[in-house]
């Protein structure tokens, strides 16, 4: 399994490198990715974890005052991206198609993109989630070779639980994931929202679900080691 660190924008020089400590402790059999912030990605010094990135610029190199390029982020050897964020289509209005062309540019580079989609608490009110993420999904990779999108790792968070404690039901889930492996079979497909140490007992029942990405766990790491015994036992 594959279980994505989302430090979203926390933790100075100082907690990275005592909290960096502390994840190097951790013992498992699945694929850990850590994404802290831009300033921390150069202090990432871990070997049982594999670093990853939360956003990067839909532009090459040049004028781009504040962005991050693709390419720079190959120089740090960053492996993984997250693109597409609730809270980036929220609070930065990214559209499915920017998002499209992030994908672009981490692919040209070898990095692989780990894909956010999800529907809000009004949009799953009115039984639209499954067209929501339909469209995500299309914008977000259209103009791709199928060996392309094969390397995309498909994130999904319903929006009206990150943050909040409350998980959608087992058969929601699961109606999700169908829907979206039908769609890119061949993908691996993560859960994200409110996933934590006392729920994943629930969580991993859900056969489908190939990872976790966690990010107001990903802070803590003695109840993250409690969340990887309990999905590992």
């Amino acid at each position: 399994m594959i279980i994505a660190l989302n430090n979203k924008c926390n933790l100075t020089k100082q907690e990275f490198l005592k909290y960096q400590e502390e994840l190097g402790s951790l013992s498992t059999q699945n694929k850990l990715i850590l994404c802290p912030t831009f300033l921390n990605i150069g202090h990432f010094d871990l070997k049982n974890v594999e670093l990853g990135a939360q956003n990067v610029s839909f532009n090459d190199q040049g004028a781009y005052t504040g962005e991050v390029s693709a390419q720079q982020l190959q120089s740090e050897q960053v492996k993984y991206c997250i693109v597409g964020h609730s809270e980036r289509r929220n609070y930065q209005q990214e559209t499915d198609e920017e998002i499209n062309q992030k994908i672009m540019r981490l692919l040209e580079q070898d990095i692989i993109p780990i894909l956010c989609v999800g529907e809000t608490k009004e949009e799953r009110e009115k039984q639209l989630e499954k067209s929501i993420i339909e469209k995500e999904l299309t914008i977000a990779l259209a103009n791709l070779t199928s060996e392309q999108k094969e390397k995309i790792i498909i994130a999904y968070e319903p929006i009206w639980s990150i943050g909040t404690g409350i998980i959608p039901t087992n058969d929601q889930i699961k109606e999700m994931f169908k829907n979206i492996k039908n769609m890119v079979p061949n993908n691996k497909v993560l859960y994200g929202g409110s996933a934590n140490e006392e729920n994943i007992v629930l969580l991993k029942e859900i056969k489908e679900i190939d990872g976790y990405l966690l990010g107001g766990l990903s802070l803590k790491p003695e109840k993250l080691k409690v969340f990887i015994e309990k999905l590992e036992n």
